[in-house]
């Protein structure tokens, strides 16, 4: 019985959170009157919405510049986050524990803090407008640092020691012997680092005016609150389901690999 009511509250619980998106996409489906109904199947099903989106913005290159962004983003998170890990897991340098403690303390910062002085910066190098105002702020990433330094830590110190011995370098041995040994962590990082990178919004509409360089999130914020979508509920749900979907297949992909690694990344000191 006791393990029945788990279940039972475990089925509960995953229903709560798959409504909301199931009934998302079956609005966006449903015709402007159906909308109401909170019905799990589409009401006068309609592509309608789908199509009104794309006629009044341009959805297809704000999805190119997010995925612009988000790659290359993702990709220097990746090195850099391994490359200082590495350094912090089995390099010994003086003021290595301070710069530790340094990088756990900004991850206690939110971002709005660094806000303004983050777009100043941006305005007096010329990046605003320009790819690199959304991804030069981001390439170092706290969280990243840390999940790399503790599964380093985790691997032992002779796989290194015989890699040297063998005459690899260190980043031969970063990226060809340690990162395809802790990929549970690769996955975490990728997955999490382009989540937060898709679904931002902020910052785009801090720095990015130009429509052609805006990102897809920021574009269909714009067009939900600025008038375009002309008060069509259907109109902006369907931009949003677009906005998920991305997302959502990524971590369908990478699901095991996220699991695993957030079930064995215990901190160590």
């Amino acid at each position: 019985m006791r393990k029945i009511a788990v279940y039972l509250l475990l089925t509960l619980a995953a229903l709560s959170f798959l409504y909301p998106f199931v009934w998302m996409v079956s609005a966006s489906l449903s015709s402007e009157a159906g909308i109401g109904s909170l019905r799990l199947l589409p009401v006068e099903f309609t592509w309608q919405n789908y199509l009104t989106v794309f006629d009044r913005i341009p959805l297809g290159r704000a999805f190119l510049n997010s995925v612009i962004v988000v790659t290359i983003t993702t990709s220097l998170v990746l090195v850099l986050g391994a490359l200082v890990g590495y350094a912090l897991a089995r390099l010994e340098f003086k003021g290595k524990q301070l710069v530790f403690f340094l990088i756990i303390f900004t991850m206690t910062l939110p971002f709005q803090i660094t806000l303004i002085p983050n777009y100043i910066t941006m305005v007096r190098l010329g990046w605003v407008d320009t790819y690199l105002a959304l991804i030069v702020p981001f390439v170092m990433n706290s969280f990243a640092i840390l999940l790399f330094r503790q599964a380093f830590m985790g691997l032992p110190q002779a796989l290194i020691d015989a890699a040297r011995m063998d005459g690899a370098g260190e980043l031969r041995i970063i990226f060809q012997i340690l990162v395809p040994n802790v990929l549970p962590t690769v996955v975490t990082i990728t997955i999490l680092t382009f989540m937060g990178l898709w679904n931002d919004a902020l910052w785009p509409l801090i720095v990015i005016r130009n429509e052609q360089t805006m990102t897809m999130p920021q574009l269909v914020t714009l067009f939900s609150v600025g008038g375009r979508a002309d008060a069509q509920l259907g109109v902006k749900i369907a931009a949003a389901v677009m906005l998920a979907v991305p997302v959502i297949l990524l971590y369908l992909f990478f699901q095991k690999h996220f699991i695993r690694s957030m079930a064995s990344s215990g901190l160590k000191d």
